[in-house]
């Protein structure tokens, strides 16, 4: 990863503190399953997949063990997967999957619930640990305003295993949030989530929802 890494507020569209903002996890909270091993499946195939799936085994083990940190534990399942293959051919197959094999995995109730947040006229943002390269093609269809996630890196045009931005995960999902605000937080902020990794991110939040506690909370604003 980039150590001096920062992300940069010009690209997207920020906050002011009159205003409401829905903040939504991606993997297992708009969608039914993890996107990224499918998005792998999709760009490089099935045996690809596996075979680096079994060579990065020893990161994704120390990641469930906490040995390994969840960043370094992907950059290594990544490197293994779709490492060395070029920008163009990433970007290309993020586009198509994106577009093609995406919308299936997403939750009807979760797409009604973006529908709602978009007709109040609420700032949408996509907070997730899964890769912007693909996740920005989906968002801009479907009416995200911004997408703060896991940022990989290029060299030379060419992906080598590395990301370019510390993992979008737990406290680092705050940290990106609050730097997109600029202005302070928004008055109201709604967030939705499924797992540990989204704790702190709700808390942040007014009107919080984690999947598999409760009902979604009524939409005032």
């Amino acid at each position: 990863m980039t150590s001096d890494w920062k992300p940069d507020c010009a690209l997207y569209r920020t906050t002011r503190r009159d205003q409401v903002v829905a903040a939504f996890d991606f993997d297992g909270t708009i969608t039914a399953s993890d996107s990224l091993p499918d998005f792998v499946r999709y760009a490089v195939g099935s045996r690809r997949l596996i075979y680096g799936a079994i060579r990065a085994a020893p990161w994704l083990a120390g990641m469930l063990i906490g040995a390994c940190d969840r960043g370094t534990a992907k950059a290594h399942f990544l490197a293994e997967t779709i490492g060395a293959a070029t920008r163009c051919e990433l970007e290309d197959a993020a586009q198509r999957y994106a577009a093609q094999r995406l919308p299936a995995l997403v939750r009807p109730e979760m797409a009604a619930r973006i529908g709602e947040h978009k007709r109040r006229g609420h700032l949408l943002v996509l907070v997730s640990a899964s890769p912007a390269l693909y996740l920005k093609a989906w968002a801009t269809s479907a009416g995200f305003d911004a997408v703060l996630a896991t940022e990989l890196e290029f060299r030379d045009g060419r992906f080598y295993g590395r990301l370019a931005s510390p993992n979008c995960w737990g406290p680092e999902k705050v940290r990106r949030l609050q730097h997109w605000f600029v202005d302070g937080q928004p008055r109201v902020l709604y967030a939705y989530g499924d797992s540990r990794g989204d704790t702190e991110m709700l808390a942040l939040a007014n009107h919080a929802w984690l999947r598999g506690h409760g009902e979604m909370p009524s939409i005032d604003a």
